[in-house]
């Protein structure tokens, strides 16, 4: 065994530094990563990039090659990021103040330049932060606190979504969704939202009412109306006929065995028997 190294000592160290070598140059990069080389602080290639809508497996996903101790890897994460807003008070345009905690996904869909513009993926979510603290205020602050408890609240989170992809596209990230986890009054305000809500329903309540109130007095005025019109009407064709329906009438509730408000009632009525009330009863 000795004298197998002596002989061939030379050819051990060439084999030994040609596998040193090839294990320092080849790099594994699976399917959820992209590997961007860089050379003297300047990238030079990438694989396994990612491309939207590609088949697994078509990207470039494998064993590469660089070279040692000239190029360094850094590797990019290809799945979706999260970025989490710190808890924020939203002052919405109904002057309520609004505790928003909400999140974003992204990915990074050019490493190239987010490794020239950030380093890393770590940087990049540093720098997202504040950025969606500062666009989910502005978009908010343009709304009702209402807004929030509808579908508008899609359209308000679409918006703060453009707003930060156009930001997180300087980083080469591009931004798929935002949420908002929850969206709470501080505390004390829930019950003060109660009282001003409950005020609002008690007002409208009230504008209702009176409104068929009003309406109710225009379809009693207009029935009382048309009933003196027929009452005209029917005294200008048949003025004795009309006289005499009225005395009945007057007769029925006179000498009834009560009235609408008192129908079991009774009754006295003293009259001389040459009064003029009774004149249809002379009548032949």
């Amino acid at each position: 065994m000795m004298s197998l190294w002596q002989d061939y000592k030379a050819a051990w160290i060439a084999a030994g530094v040609v596998v040193v070598g090839v294990l320092m140059s080849a790099i594994v990069v699976p399917e959820d990563e992209q590997a961007v080389i860089v050379q003297t602080g300047r990238p030079v290639r990438v694989y396994n990039p990612y491309v939207a809508n590609a088949d697994y497996g078509q990207t470039g996903a494998g064993v590469h090659w660089r070279i040692p101790l000239v190029e360094q890897v850094i590797r990019i994460d290809k799945r979706l990021l999260s970025v989490d807003m710190q808890q924020q008070q939203v002052l919405s345009t109904d002057q309520q103040r609004l505790n928003v905690d909400a999140y974003a996904r992204y990915r990074i869909v050019n490493p190239v330049k987010m490794v020239r513009s950030a380093g890393n993926t770590e940087r990049v979510t540093q720098q997202l932060e504040p950025i969606l603290s500062s666009v989910v205020r502005q978009e908010l602050g343009k709304r009702t606190f209402q807004s929030l408890l509808t579908a508008e609240r899609g359209a308000a989170m679409e918006n703060i979504r453009k707003l930060l992809d156009r930001e997180a596209a300087e980083y080469g990230a591009q931004v798929v969704d935002v949420r908002i986890k929850r969206a709470d009054l501080p505390e004390g305000a829930l019950a003060a939202a109660f009282v001003r809500m409950e005020a609002g329903r008690q007002e409208e309540a009230k504008t209702i009412t009176a409104q068929g109130q009003r309406d109710a007095q225009i379809i009693r005025a207009d029935a009382d109306a048309r009933a003196a019109k027929i009452y005209a009407d029917s005294f200008g064709k048949d003025a004795q006929f009309y006289d005499f329906y009225r005395s009945m009438q007057s007769y029925a509730v006179a000498f009834g065995k009560g009235t609408p408000e008192n129908p079991n009632g009774a009754k006295t009525i003293l009259l001389s028997p040459d009064n003029a009330y009774l004149n249809r009863f002379r009548e032949p």
